[in-house]
C-alpha cells in the first residue's frame, strides 16, 4: 500500500487518447496529473497545458521517460503512446528503475499491450522484472450502462433462468485519428488490432460470471474475416495518400477496415458460449458507435452509444467548420445530430481510472492488468491467423507467439482473397 494519499501521474504519450485520459481525470479524486513525455516536446508542452486548464493536476512537460520517473512527484505511469514503441517505452521504465532513478508505485498500459504476441511477451517479462502493479487500460468494460446492464441481466435474468450464453460487441467508425494507425506495421494491423481488442474483452466480459476470473471461460476456436471495404479504393487510398503522405499507400499497402469474428468457449460446466465481434473503420454514422448484446435463456441486455445521449437538430442552413464537438469521429454537422453528454465518462475512461488509482494506493493489483492484455493479443492474433488461413482455427494454436498478420508484414492482398 502507498503510503502517500494522493499519487502523481506521469503520461507517456501527448496525443488522442492521453487527451482522453486528462480529460476524465476531472473525475479522479486521489490523483493528479503530473507530467508528460512524448518524443514531440511542442505536443507535451501542449498537453500539459491541457491538464493545467482543467485543474487536474501542475502537469509539466518531461525532456524522457527517464527524468519523469526520476521526479519524486511521480509516482505511477500511464503508457498511452504509439503501439511501436510499447516494448521501447517499457525497456526504458524498467532499466530507469533497475538502476535506482526513481520509485513507481504502479504502471498502466493503454490497449492493445503491444502489436503481437511476441511484443506483449516481452512487455511481459520486462514487467515481471520489477514489483510494480499493473492495469490494462480497457475503457470500455467500465462503461456505466455496460457495467449496469451486465449486473442487472446476471442478478435478475441469470439467478432465475441460466447464464447467457450470447454475446455481441461491436465499435464502428470512419477511421483513427493519427497517420500510424493506419499503418499495417506500426499498429500492428488494421482495423482488428486497433479495435476488436475493445469488443474482444467486452464480450468476455459479459460471458464471465461477476467475481469469477476470466479463466472460468475457455476458448475453443476463433473463426475470422478481415477486408478493406472503403480505403483500399482508388479515391480514398488518395485521401489517405494526401492526409497522411506517401508513406500511407492503401493501394500497395492497405490494412483492414472490417473484422468480423467468432470465438466459441465453454464455461466450466461445459455449456457452450458465442462471443460475436464486429469492428469497422468504414462506418459512416454521425459518429464514433460503441454497441453491445448479450442474450440468455429468458433475457436479453443491450446497450448502444449513440442512444445514451440526446439529439439535436441542425438545418441545412446552419453551417460552420468541420469537428467533433458533438460526438467522437463526428461525420456532419447538420442533421439530426446524436450526442454524448460526457463521453469521458460514458466511454469508461472516468470509472477505469478512478479504479486503477484506487488499486494502486491501496496496494491491490488490478482485476483488469498487463496478463489479460496478453491474453486479448493472443485472441487477435489467432484472429488473424484465421482470416489468413480461411478457416476456422482451434484454440490455442501452434506457431501464435511467432505469427504476424500479413498486414503488419505489408503482404496483405484483399483483392487476391
Amino acid at each position: 500500500m502507498s503510503s502517500k494519499k494522493r499519487l502523481g501521474v506521469g503520461f507517456i504519450g501527448s496525443g488522442f487518447i492521453a487527451r482522453f485520459h486528462i480529460l476524465s481525470w476531472q473525475a479522479v479524486r486521489d490523483a493528479d496529473v503530473l507530467g508528460v513525455w512524448s518524443p514531440n516536446s511542442e505536443n507535451s508542452e501542449s498537453a500539459a497545458a491541457y491538464a493545467q486548464s482543467l485543474r487536474v493536476g501542475e502537469a509539466k512537460a518531461y525532456g524522457s521517460i527517464t527524468e519523469m520517473i526520476a521526479d519524486p512527484a511521480i509516482d505511477c505511469l500511464w503508457i498511452c503512446g504509439p503501439n511501436h514503441r510499447r516494448v521501447e517505452n517499457m525497456e526504458e521504465i524498467v532499466s530507469a528503475l533497475k538502476r535506482g532513478v526513481g520509485e513507481l508505485v504502479g504502471i498502466a498500459c493503454e490497449k492493445p499491450l503491444a502489436r503481437n504476441v511476441a511484443e506483449a511477451k516481452q512487455v511481459i517479462a520486462l514487467l515481471e522484472q520489477t514489483n510494480l502493479l499493473h492495469g490494462y487500460l480497457e475503457d470500455q468494460i467500465f462503461s456505466p450502462n455496460l457495467v449496469r446492464g451486465r449486473e442487472i441481466a446476471w442478478k435478475r435474468g441469470a439467478a432465475l433462468s441460466g447464464r447467457p450464453y450470447l454475446a455481441r460487441a461491436a465499435e464502428e467508425h470512419s477511421g483513427p485519428h493519427a497517420p500510424w494507425f493506419w499503418s499495417g506495421e506500426l499498429q500492428g494491423g488494421g482495423v482488428l488490432n486497433d479495435m476488436m481488442c475493445h469488443s474482444v474483452e467486452v464480450a468476455r466480459f459479459l460471458l464471465t460470471r461477476p467475481g469469477a476470473p476470466r479463466s472460468s471461460i475457455t476458448p475453443i476456436s476463433i473463426n475470422c474475416q478481415i477486408a478493406s471495404l472503403k480505403w483500399s479504393r482508388p479515391e480514398y487510398a488518395e485521401i489517405l495518400r494526401k492526409t497522411y503522405g506517401p508513406r500511407i499507400d492503401y493501394l500497395k499497402h492497405p490494412a483492414e477496415d472490417f473484422a468480423r469474428a467468432t470465438i466459441e468457449y465453454r464455461d466450466e460446466q461445459g455449456h457452450p458460449l458465442i462471443a460475436e465481434m464486429t469492428t469497422s473503420w468504414s462506418y459512416v454514422g454521425p459518429g464514433l458507435r460503441l454497441s453491445s448484446e448479450l442474450l440468455g435463456p429468458e433475457y436479453s441486455m443491450r446497450a448502444n452509444s449513440l442512444d445514451s445521449g440526446g439529439t439535436v437538430f441542425l438545418s441545412r442552413a446552419v453551417t460552420g467548420a468541420a469537428g467533433e464537438d458533438i460526438v467522437e469521429k463526428q461525420n456532419a454537422e447538420q442533421g439530426d445530430m446524436p450526442f454524448v453528454g460526457n463521453e469521458a465518462a460514458e466511454y469508461g475512461y472516468e470509472d477505469e481510472n478512478r479504479y486503477m488509482i484506487r488499486c494502486f494506493l491501496d496496494g491491490k493489483q488490478p482485476v483488469e492488468n498487463f496478463y489479460d492484455g496478453l491474453e486479448v493479443t493472443e485472441l487477435l492474433m489467432t484472429s488473424y491467423m484465421s482470416a489468413e488461413q480461411g478457416r476456422r482455427i482451434l484454440w490455442k494454436p501452434e506457431g501464435l507467439e511467432s505469427y504476424i498478420p500479413p498486414v503488419a508484414r505489408g503482404t496483405w492482398n484483399p483483392r487476391a482473397e
